[in-house]
């Protein structure tokens, strides 16, 4: 079976990718399919995430076994076959690619074709500029849209209410507290 899927960027809304690749495939072999279309060095971490349809993580497959003490499953890219972990036209996948500052690509599992082989994975399809591997944090930080403040920055320091407080009002709370116990 050959799985199709299609590589975006929030970051660079003009790129994209189309990986064509063998459902028996390794993740470490979707990888490398990945990074080398982007044009990026295979030797730094990376992570895959299975997630739902609302782009939240569920299972991780990372690059290499951080022996960390967990029950949930360990997902190892070398060793996890993309069939194992993928059966649906539409699943979404997030590539965290540069893992300091959590930058992904967007993977969606655009088709399947049953009763195909391939035998190394396949850029079909390469658009625009893949965005940076590894960028200055500062830099990224200051690239980002500021959220909008909505008039709080002239909010004084009196907004909130006073600095000091009277215990006899915390007193009175312990009195409720002990009635209601009873």
């Amino acid at each position: 079976m050959i799985y199709k899927f299609l590589v975006k960027s929030e970051e660079a809304p003009n790129f994209k990718l189309e990986i064509a690749i063998d459902s028996e495939d390794t993740f470490l072999r979707l990888r490398n399919a990945i990074v080398d279309a982007a044009g990026y060095g295979r030797d730094q971490m990376h992570s895959f995430y299975i997630c739902d349809d609302e782009w939240r993580k569920q299972e991780e497959v990372t690059l290499i076994d951080m022996d960390t003490d967990t029950d949930e499953d360990i997902w190892i890219m070398e060793d996890t076959h993309l069939y194992e972990l993928l059966d649906d036209e539409g699943q979404k996948l997030k590539f965290v690619f540069d893992i300091l500052n959590e930058r992904s690509f967007y993977i969606r599992l655009k088709e399947i074709e049953p009763g195909k082989t391939l035998h190394d994975p396949l850029c079909q399809v390469k658009e625009g500029r893949a965005p940076k591997e590894i960028i200055d944090m500062d830099l990224f930080e200051a690239s980002k849209p500021k959220a909008p403040t909505h008039g709080i920055e002239d909010l004084d320091e009196d907004f909130y209410g006073a600095n000091e407080f009277n215990e006899d009002e915390i007193d009175d709370f312990a009195e409720i507290d002990s009635e209601n116990l009873q």
